[in-house]
């Protein structure tokens, strides 16, 4: 697989990414861990260098399972990993103040059995900690070799602004897809100005791009998307003509909508390194096929035409988490 440079940090990664979240937290039970561990190695083995986690997976599980399954090939890959959440746990709300990021990094390091943190992010912005205070405190974790880089997610222009003139931020991670493409507006341009890396998560619109999910789809009762208006059945339904629109499009491609919908996202930018997530091996493979398909101008146009006469219904957060983004 190729790499790419995370903006002008320097951070070089395989073209996608593996996001881990899903093996132990949000999309119903836990994989079993031997089976997870597997499926980690085999993106490894499949040419993936850059994996991502947090403390609030689990919380806590995916770091432990995330290092004990990288650490025969610990030098070779990028760990990220976040802080920012109270005690780990979503729910209890934001949590950035310096002596919190400090006892999540040590925490962090112990479970992912390693000596620094390759990337940190900030889970999400904290309206109570000044995001300057933020970064200055990552800043002395850069200083004293715990973490190698900075990064940020769901953040807004202004606050990886003023984040970046304290401690350059080398990526940001935040939703971004063909049916989520409101970075475009204002996020795509400041970090291209500043020379910063785009994480895509959910790039397959957690699931639904494959094409394996419709409205009479029925998720596990712990499956997050249960409470994501995106996700009610009359959503679902409105949103199939963008799934078919993307499934014509993969048919002349001789690829699969997950595939296609991955090299979209990598045609937007050279500093964009989607992180796709799975609990399946067949999955993986599929989704690591994105990165060798290639997409003409006219296929890109044909992309854009077709999903800009759709409006996708339904927002992407419950109203209660919808609070946390773009601050």
């Amino acid at each position: 697989m190729h790499t790419r440079k995370l903006g002008k940090s320097g951070l070089e990664v395989s073209a996608l990414g593996f996001g881990c979240m899903g093996l132990s937290f949000g999309f119903g039970p836990a994989t079993e861990k031997n089976e997870a561990i597997k499926v980690i190695r085999a993106a490894y083995d499949g040419g993936v260098t850059f994996f991502d986690t947090a403390e609030a997976y689990g919380p806590f599980k995916n770091e432990e399972l995330v290092g004990e399954a990288l650490a025969p090939v610990r030098n070779k890959v990028v760990i990220a990993t976040k802080f920012g959440f109270e005690n780990g746990i979503p729910s209890q709300g934001t949590n950035s103040k310096p002596e919190r990021i400090r006892a999540v990094a040590e925490a962090s390091l112990k479970r992912l059995n390693t000596e620094a943190i390759d990337l940190f992010y900030q889970h999400r912005v904290d309206p109570a900690v000044p995001i300057e205070d933020v970064a200055g405190t990552v800043k002395h974790l850069i200083q004293e070799g715990k973490v190698k880089h900075f990064g940020m997610s769901e953040a807004g222009a202004q606050t990886i602004r003023r984040a970046h003139a304290v401690q350059p931020v080398a990526a940001l991670q935040s939703e971004y897809s063909l049916w989520w493409r409101e970075p475009e507006a204002e996020i795509l341009p400041t970090l291209e100005e500043l020379g910063i890396g785009f994480v895509p998560f959910s790039p397959l619109g957690k699931g639904f791009l494959t094409g394996a999910i419709s409205d009479k789809t029925e998720f596990d009762k712990n499956d997050f998307r249960n409470v994501v208006p995106r996700f009610s059945a009359e959503a679902r339904k409105a949103n199939q003509a963008l799934v078919d629109a993307l499934g014509r499009i993969a048919d002349q491609k001789k690829a699969t909508k997950a595939q296609v919908a991955l090299a979209w996202l990598l045609a937007q930018k050279p500093w964009i390194v989607p992180i796709p997530g799975t609990t399946k091996l067949h999955r993986l493979e599929e989704n690591l096929g994105g990165a060798k398909v290639e997409l003409t101008t006219d296929d890109l146009k044909a992309i854009h035409d077709a999903v800009s006469a759709i409006a996708v219904q339904g927002e992407r957060y419950p109203a209660h988490f919808q609070s946390l983004v773009n601050r």
